[in-house]
């Protein structure tokens, strides 16, 4: 059976793939950080909703990275975690 490494590297070889991986980059890293800074504060998806005045299932959207929430929504639920949303050139 292969691991979920293998499997990557694989579908990462062909190029429609690869594309759409790339294209939805941002979307995860956000989702990424955003998850690790609720887990560090010890918030639930609850809690951090509660504080930043959005629902649950708004932080749960957000952490799977499908939603298009407005930057003054992420924004918010940043500060709340104590981060600052930033635009970074690559």
């Amino acid at each position: 059976m292969k691991d979920w490494k293998t499997i990557k590297q694989e579908l990462l070889k062909n190029p429609e793939v690869r594309t759409a991986y790339d294209e939805l980059e941002p979307e995860y890293k956000l989702a990424h950080s955003l998850i690790k800074a609720r887990i560090a504060q010890k918030m639930t998806q609850a809690e951090l909703a509660e504080r930043a005045g959005v629902s649950q299932v708004m932080i749960a959207r957000l952490e799977s990275g499908t939603n298009n929430s407005t930057v003054g929504t992420v924004s918010r639920v940043a500060a709340v975690l104590g981060k600052e949303l930033k635009l970074v050139a690559a």
